[in-house]
């Protein structure tokens, strides 16, 4: 239970952090803009096309007696929408950080410098196309395991008084931990930690990853919170990465602590 409230702290002294340092604020919010119209447009174009798309897949409802086509047709054009709506937050984290990489990586390094006692960042060797290409392939791996995810759960949706009640409760904590290991990545990836042993690290506390990727869920399911939301869970994140691999970290503003410190008589 400590981890559980660990996690939870940690997402709010991200967005602490990023309250008191407006212009990184406005500069992590490009990402998650872009990338909301980008999803916005995907969802109006299938609201929009999405029973034409149904109606030339079931050419086979053409001949079913009246209402019984329309009825069918029409739940299938609902489940695609809901499923895609479903897909969208479970995969706006990796779609945000895939577009917004070089900047969470810079908020992410500056982060790293502010707390640590000694105000260095662990830096990546690697050129960026080289960084982009590993971000983009780790992404694709766990959107994969997040669709899967994604279509068994809405499949259990159907069960009865189970589907309404216990699978969005399980929903909620599978979705928190893809967030969590999605906002760790831009750390733990500067460290040179590989995905499978991300995911290893990350399941070795999965309280301390459900009190910060489970609150976070819930808040994304608001529509825009999760683009207001995103740079301080970027620097929440980057402050767990620092405990999963036993960094020191300061409290409060580390750099205004050192500065003040050379500045004294």
């Amino acid at each position: 239970m400590r981890d559980l409230g660990a996690g939870f702290r940690y997402l709010l002294k991200g967005q602490k952090w990023v309250g008191r340092h407006g212009r990184q604020y406005g500069f992590g919010l490009l990402p998650g803009l872009i990338t909301l119209v980008l999803y916005a447009g995907a969802l109006v174009a299938l609201a929009l096309w999405g029973s034409g798309l149904i109606d030339w897949a079931t050419p086979f409802a053409d001949d079913w007696a009246d209402p019984w086509a329309g009825l069918f047709r029409a739940l299938l054009t609902a489940v695609l929408f809901a499923l895609a709506l479903l897909l969208c937050v479970l995969t706006f984290t990796a779609m945000t950080l895939l577009v917004g990489q070089p900047f969470y990586e810079s908020l992410s390094e500056r982060v790293d410098r502010d707390v640590s006692p000694d105000g260095t960042a662990p830096e990546s060797d690697l050129p960026l196309w080289r960084e982009l290409w590993i971000s983009a392939r780790d992404s694709l791996r766990i959107v994969a395991r997040a669709a899967v995810w994604a279509v068994l759960l809405f499949a259990l949706g159907f069960v009865p008084v189970a589907g309404q009640t216990v699978v969005p409760v399980i929903g909620l904590f599978v979705t928190g931990f893809f967030l969590t290991e999605e906002l760790t990545a831009v750390a733990l990836q500067r460290r040179g930690v590989e995905v499978r042993e991300r995911l290893a690290l990350l399941r070795s506390r999965k309280t301390l990853v459900w009190g910060f990727g489970t609150p976070l869920a819930l808040a994304f399911l608001v529509p825009f919170v999760a683009v207001f939301l995103m740079p301080g869970a970027v620097v929440g994140a980057t402050l767990m990465a620092r405990d999963l691999t036993g960094e020191d970290t300061e409290d409060g503003d580390g750099a205004a602590k050192r500065q003040e410190d050379v500045n004294a008589p």
